[in-house]
């Protein structure tokens, strides 16, 4: 076996500050950065296709630093992370698909995002006239008395495409596989190209109930290689706008779980107060979702002395009405009953596949981008980290209800420390090709941006990574075992996105 090649580690004051420098490892470094990967040592943060190869980037637990390296492609082939690490796979399947790459002894080869229905085949390699393909081929399943149940791609609601197919004995499952791709936008190719105003359009498109998180990102990504100073104010002003983001999606997911347990009645009453927030976020930065608030070298709206009155008000009513729906959730006998050991996750599969926010937290990973890797404004916040080791239903619901308690907090201590100053920076290009990365803790869990500008200030290559590509696959495993029926259930405490997943 060969030695695992030395990486350039970066330290998140480091890399957030400057352009990130890149390791080259051959393919022997590359395959031997696999098994670290399978032993638990280092955790995968991203995998994507980049002329003329394949880059990842990788964080080390023990030393809280990142590095981003990358393996030239041979005849067109690099060896297959996900064949010692299987969180790699759909990552290999989606680059394989966007740009002709093949994985070498890559364990699923099956095409993942490319239905056969694009008008070209491998849009980030050029693109040629798409040649079609055969159905879809799920995997067999061998024994008696079982039936299929397909679901989607197609939902009741108002709720984004995606398949599952169900193998059942009886009402309980035997195996999901999932087939997703059906909500892809193109959004890496639309980024190719771009100047920077555009650029950060498109990456607050990518999953709209993020749309600050990944804007956030983005911009990280673009101050970093272009070493921009962005003001202080703006730092908090984004951070007060991530946390509203996180309540509002909180407060939602703790009502439709609830929802989907059959008590309507919680649903109801969480959703007003997830109104209440958004309307909030309208009055404050005039949008609910706030986007396009967040730009590269700062913010685009300020946040007035009425605004800030409003927040708090804000803040004191969800204080005063949250703590009797969570104490009506605890106890509501027929709620645990439905959510108290269903879809459990265990903790090892939880830190293979370096599952982020409340899935991971939930199942006992430890680890938050806000404290681990910490960003302004979380660097000079007191930050608290809810965990829980139970691994079920339950215990995804109560992260979100100790996150909505955080986030109370965080807010206040933003305002109450909220700098006066100037909000937005202008962004200069150097003339250089440059680099950067942006992590940033979104509510599903730490969203990633690679950014590549070339000498104008262009975007040559972006990519972002969604918390869910290591989170849809955790789903197919904890609803094995289960009934049919709490498959809602688990999903909802799961609440993939499939836009941030599909790109």
């Amino acid at each position: 076996m060969s030695r695992p090649p030395k990486l350039l580690w970066t330290r998140s004051r480091d890399f957030r500050a400057l352009p990130f420098q890149v390791s080259d490892v051959p393919p022997a470094g590359w395959t031997a950065l696999g098994t670290l990967l399978a032993e638990g040592k280092i955790t995968l943060l991203g995998l994507w296709a980049e002329a003329p190869g394949v880059a990842m980037a990788l964080y080390d637990p023990a030393t809280r630093r990142v590095a981003v390296t990358r393996v030239r492609s041979r005849r067109g082939a690099v060896p297959s992370i996900g064949a010692s690490h299987p969180p790699a796979q759909r990552l290999e399947r989606a680059a394989a698909d966007l740009t002709g790459l093949r994985f070498e002894n890559a364990p699923d080869p099956r095409p993942w995002l490319d239905h056969g229905r694009w008008d070209i085949a491998h849009p980030l390699a050029g693109g040629a006239p798409h040649p079609g393909q055969p159905p879809y081929a799920f995997l067999p399943v061998k024994g008696e008395s079982l039936h299929q149940v397909p679901v989607g791609p197609v939902h009741a609601g108002t709720i984004e495409p995606g398949h599952f197919r169900f193998t059942a004995q009886g009402e309980t499952v035997v195996r999901l596989e999932e087939r997703l791709g059906y909500v892809h936008k193109g959004i890496e190719r639309l980024m190719q190209g771009a100047d920077l105003a555009r650029g950060a359009e498109l990456a607050g498109r990518v999953s709209g109930d993020s749309t600050v998180a990944y804007a956030w990102a983005f911009a990280q990504a673009a101050e970093a290689a272009l070493e921009i100073e962005v003001p202080a104010r703006a730092f908090f002003l984004r951070g007060i706008m991530a946390e509203l983001e996180r309540l509002a999606n909180h407060l939602g997911d703790f009502g439709a779980i609830c929802n989907d347990a059959a008590f309507s009645m919680m649903l109801a009453q969480a959703s007003v107060l997830r109104e209440e927030v958004l309307r909030a976020a309208s009055d404050c930065f005039g949008h609910r979702f706030m986007r396009d608030r967040i730009v590269p070298g700062g913010v685009t709206a300020d946040l007035s002395a009425e605004g800030a009155s409003r927040l708090r008000a804000l803040l004191d009513r969800i204080r005063d009405r949250f703590p009797v729906l969570v104490d009506l959730y605890d106890n509501t006998a027929s709620l645990l009953d439905r959510t108290v050991g269903t879809g459990w996750l265990s903790p090892t599969l939880a830190g293979q596949f370096g599952a982020g926010g409340f899935v991971g937290r939930a199942s006992g990973r430890d680890y938050d981008t806000r404290r681990d890797l910490r960003y302004a404004p979380y660097d000079m916040v007191q930050v608290e980290v809810a965990g829980r080791k139970e691994g079920d239903v339950n215990a995804r619901v109560w992260i979100r209800i100790k996150e909505v308690e955080h986030s109370l907090g965080l807010i206040t201590q933003m305002l109450n420390t909220l700098p006066a100053g100037p909000i937005l920076a202008e962004p200069v290009s150097l003339g250089e090709t440059r680099s950067g990365l942006g992590l940033v803790e979104g509510f599903r869990g730490d969203i990633l941006a690679w950014l590549s500008l070339d000498a104008d200030g262009r975007i040559a290559r972006c990519h972002m990574r969604d918390p869910s590509w290591f989170q849809w696959p955790l789903l197919e495993a904890v609803i094995e075992g289960n009934i049919i029926a709490d498959f809602p259930l688990c999903n909802k405490s799961f609440n993939c996105s499939y836009s941030g997943h599909d790109l």
